[in-house]
């Protein structure tokens, strides 16, 4: 099986596209998620077997502390990368454990990549169609940074979000004070379709991840000028009680 550790490859991927998918052992919330059995196949094989399909990506690269993870992967011969410690922790954010492997990546296998397809071990609910769509996008809009997959919710609208202050109390978790509204309409439908980050997959130029800071909060991986790819129910499944939905998913849609 080949690792980063031990293998050199040529630079067979100039101008190409590969894709990283990311998971680790240590899930607090819901132990053994991402190799949690839902429909035919475990979690983190789905958006694995969407690179593949897709055929829009020359080499799939599994960055993971996890044997588990690495046994269920394994068919599809993937390239592992064996992330430094402090990667591997609750605290890591996504967006450092991406820019490692890409420079990791860029240092041993191939120096010039034309996108960068992020994904991750945990969020299953992606096709090799939105893979597809989302490349061919980026390859019409130039100017674009990155293209991510977004399922609309209109019944979180941020609108009536609330957090509970230092005093046990509610507050609007949009500081509306500040705007100098005067009124609100919290109707669901009211503002608009409200479109989630659903993390299924963000497909990215090299210069999102080279130039990290620059881009916006909270997933600075995806750049400024971000394409959307409308995906339906999409989610990261981080607790025990979303499994029917993912389910619901996979049935409906593989």
């Amino acid at each position: 099986m080949a690792t980063l550790s031990n293998t050199k490859i040529k630079d067979t991927y100039q101008n190409n596209n590969i894709a990283i998918l990311i998971g680790r052992k240590g899930s607090k919330g819901f132990p053994g998620k991402n190799t949690r059995k839902i429909g035919p196949k475990k979690l983190c094989e789905y958006p694995v077997i969407a690179a593949l399909k897709s055929k829009k990506i020359k080499k799939i690269f599994v960055a993971t502390d996890c044997p588990k993870i690495k046994e269920a992967t394994k068919k599809y011969n993937p390239i592992y990368i064996d992330r430094p410690k402090k990667l591997n922790s609750d605290k890591a954010l996504g967006e450092d454990v991406y820019q490692y492997c890409y420079y990791h990546i860029k240092k041993n296998y191939s120096k010039k990549i034309n996108l960068v397809v992020l994904l991750m071990a945990n969020a299953p609910m992606i096709t090799h169609k939105m893979i597809k769509e989302g490349i061919n996008k980026l390859n019409k809009n130039k100017t674009a940074d990155s293209a991510v997959s977004v399922s609309k919710y209109n019944m979180w609208s941020p609108i009536r979000a609330r957090k509970i202050n230092n005093k046990g109390l509610l507050d609007p978790f949009i500081p509306f004070e500040k705007m100098k509204l005067k009124t609100i309409n919290c109707d669901r439908d009211s503002q608009g379709d409200v479109y989630y980050a659903d993390m299924s997959v963000s497909i990215v130029r090299p210069r999102c991840l080279e130039n990290i800071s620059d881009g916006l909060l909270p997933q600075k991986w995806m750049g400024k000028k971000i394409l959307p790819i409308i995906s339906k129910y999409g989610l990261d499944l981080d607790y025990d009680w979303q499994l029917p939905q993912v389910e619901y998913w996979v049935k409906k849609n593989l």
